[in-house]
């Protein structure tokens, strides 16, 4: 069965269109405040979508999802999906839970400069699933 990709594209394609706005004004906090919803919305699609492209390619589903977070990234390196290492993604895994805990202004800065990195790679991931033979 293919999967779907459509959210995941349309999620990456919302966060570029927030940190574009952003760019043109960083003191506006409401628009600083709608591109870490959409990081955080980014953030959990790119990785349900890396799971789930891991259990359809594997020969033990069960496996993958039985599999830490950092397991999980790490094998997702090795079969070429992503490009960042667990140190950045666990960075952006901390990214998302601090903004999804808790609001102060220094670390909602802090989440957005951050935010460009993980756009890099939750593009690239998105390119590499899709490019990947069905399975």
């Amino acid at each position: 069965m293919a999967l779907d990709f459509s959210a995941l594209v349309n999620a990456v394609d919302r966060l570029r269109e927030g940190l574009d706005r952003y760019a043109t004004d960083t003191s506006d906090a409401q628009i600083r405040d709608g591109l870490i919803q959409r990081f955080e919305f980014t953030y959990d699609l790119a990785h349900k979508m890396l799971r789930r492209a891991l259990e359809a390619g594997s020969a033990n589903p069960e496996a993958v999802d039985r599999m830490t977070f950092p397991e999980l990234i790490r094998t997702a390196s090795e079969q070429g999906l992503v490009a960042s290492d667990w140190s950045e993604w666990r960075t952006w895994r901390e990214m998302r839970n601090i903004t999804s805990h808790t609001y102060y202004e220094a670390k909602a800065l802090q989440v957005t400069e951050g935010i460009p990195s993980f756009l890099t790679e939750a593009a690239d991931l998105l390119r590499r699933l899709m490019q990947r033979p069905p399975l």
